[in-house]
């Protein structure tokens, strides 16, 4: 066997390992800053970005989890084309808590490994995720760090350390993570960074990617971003 052709097979099987678990709210619920710019439209642009992080799993090899906030959420979207999917609601508390939750659920019924992403992120894409799966073959925890200083990507190995008083929403929230796992002497993994979508001044400067994006759901977004007054150049 070729170098290449084993060094593929070892990612494969890696990511075929690894549980992603998408965390998403009914697109009415979501967004909130940027609703602030786009008022309902808002939930037309999560849509989109629901749509992009499916684009994202679609066809993992290992099983893929959406984690729904509630049964709004649960009935209005899309699920995810997955080999294995899974469902799970969120439970209650903010947003470190709601992960432990999940977490806990996928861990008891056997997916150790897990890959927690939410849909913020339209730089995302199937390889960033492998890489995800590649390094928590020899690390404890893997970050993907946000350009704000939160994350994009959170995995794991194992059993989460408590995440309620982590400043979630917060620009020290990825320091504050890496700094807990690592007190903890859990083996943390860094991937590049990636900017997030929270607010219009996150989605202009979105354009640029989503220009050299050839993807569909990336394409859909860019159209619908260019019909928007707001959105366009000046």
């Amino acid at each position: 066997m070729s170098t290449t052709l084993a060094t593929a097979n070892a990612a494969a099987d890696a990511a075929a390992r690894c549980c992603v678990v998408v965390m998403a709210k009914a697109p009415e619920r979501s967004k909130r800053r940027l609703a602030a710019a786009l008022g309902d439209r808002a939930a037309v642009a999560a849509r989109h970005l629901y749509a992009c992080a499916l684009e994202d799993v679609a066809g993992w090899p290992g099983a893929v989890c959406l984690a729904v906030a509630d049964a709004a959420a649960d009935t209005v979207l899309e699920r995810p084309a997955a080999r294995e999917v899974l469902s799970v609601r969120q439970g209650a508390g903010n947003l470190g808590e709601r992960i432990e939750h999940v977490s806990s659920l996928l861990y008891r019924g056997g997916h150790r490994r897990q890959i927690f992403i939410g849909i913020d992120c339209a730089e995302l894409d199937a390889d960033y995720l492998r890489s995800a799966a590649a390094a928590l073959e020899t690390h404890d925890v893997v970050l993907g760090p946000a350009r704000d200083g939160g994350v994009v990507l959170m995995g794991t190995a194992g059993p989460w350390p408590p995440l309620a008083a982590l400043p979630w929403s917060a620009p020290a929230l990825g320091a504050a993570l890496e700094a807990l796992c690592t007190v903890r002497g859990l083996r943390v993994a860094r991937l590049g960074e990636r900017a997030d979508v929270d607010t219009l001044e996150d989605l202009l400067d979105a354009r640029a990617a989503l220009d050299r994006d050839p993807r569909p759901a990336r394409r859909r977004l860019r159209d619908w971003l260019a019909a928007q007054p707001e959105c366009r150049p000046r």
